[in-house]
């Protein structure tokens, strides 16, 4: 099953993404839940399912703090999105893993305006840090019959070395999570491929974010330097069973031009199809 997340164009309003990814042949959409009222209210949300008959196949947890109306913290954050999941009978929520520095964001205003994470070596350890310890995670699942798969996280440049801000974020660390997503731009800002990964997590991946990666991350998955085509052949091979979102950037899909955008989201659904293809 190859969906659309909404974060892939995330400046449209989410009425029109469900509308692209209907027009293109999308299976289903991956709602990415953030200020906006239209991703996180389940009437709107189911009537947007109906009108274009796309199933909303994950919610994705919010990652900013400032949604209104939400709790601000991360483990607040995943426990709301699993009751909007309940809600709306959607059977999978992604969450990221809990940070692991307190950071200062800041922006570059020079040539090439940036963001940037700067850490502060102070060790972060709230209630979502252990909560995904113990057992309490698997918990969750079974009282709710919500899957939670957790996302593994890019890395950050600090003096040129990669930095994880976030806690249990190696492979072999990983695997002590019952389902993951995994996300294929962030194993390439660790200078890994994704084939390999794979291997060491499949028993766990529940659901995939597809996205290719050149240096900048959420690249549309026929462009980067990633080998996204031998990860979905891999896959399929092995009889994968869970839904790949396609995860791009605005950028990467032409968003500022809606034909442009339509375009690329085929390309990016094409290459898809014609590399995960299980044989029956």
């Amino acid at each position: 099953m190859i969906i659309l997340s909404t974060g892939s164009i995330y400046n449209y309003g989410t009425d029109r993404v469900f509308a692209l990814a209907a027009e293109v042949g999308f299976d289903g959409v991956e709602v990415l839940i953030d200020n906006r009222w239209d991703t996180r209210q389940p009437a709107y949300l189911r009537q947007l399912s109906t009108a274009h008959d796309l199933p909303i196949i994950a919610l994705h947890s919010p990652f900013v703090a400032d949604v209104q109306g939400w709790p601000s913290d991360q483990l607040g954050r995943l426990k709301r999105t699993v009751a909007l999941a309940q809600e709306l009978e959607v059977p999978l929520v992604i969450t990221h893993l809990p940070f692991r520095f307190h950071g200062i964001l800041g922006y570059w205003h020079g040539p090439h305006p940036r963001r940037f994470l700067l850490p502060i070596p102070w060790p972060r350890r709230e209630p979502y840090y252990y909560f995904l310890q113990n057992g309490h995670l698997q918990r969750m699942e079974a009282t709710s019959g919500v899957t939670i798969a957790v996302e593994n996280m890019p890395a950050h440049r600090l003096l040129g070395q990669p930095v994880s801000i976030a806690w249990f974020n190696r492979p072999e660390e990983l695997t002590r999570f019952p389902h993951l997503t995994l996300d294929t731009t962030h194993i390439g800002t660790w200078g890994l491929e994704p084939v390999e990964v794979y291997e060491t997590l499949k028993e766990h991946i529940a659901h995939v974010h597809l996205s290719n990666f050149d240096g900048k991350e959420h690249r549309s998955p026929p462009d980067g330097r990633l080998r996204l085509a031998e990860l979905l052949r891999r896959m399929a091979h092995d009889g994968y069973r869970g839904a790949i979102s396609v995860e791009s950037g605005p950028d990467a899909l032409d968003a500022e031009d809606e034909g442009k955008c339509r375009t690329a989201l085929k390309r990016a659904l094409e290459f898809c199809r014609e590399h995960f293809t299980i044989e029956m």
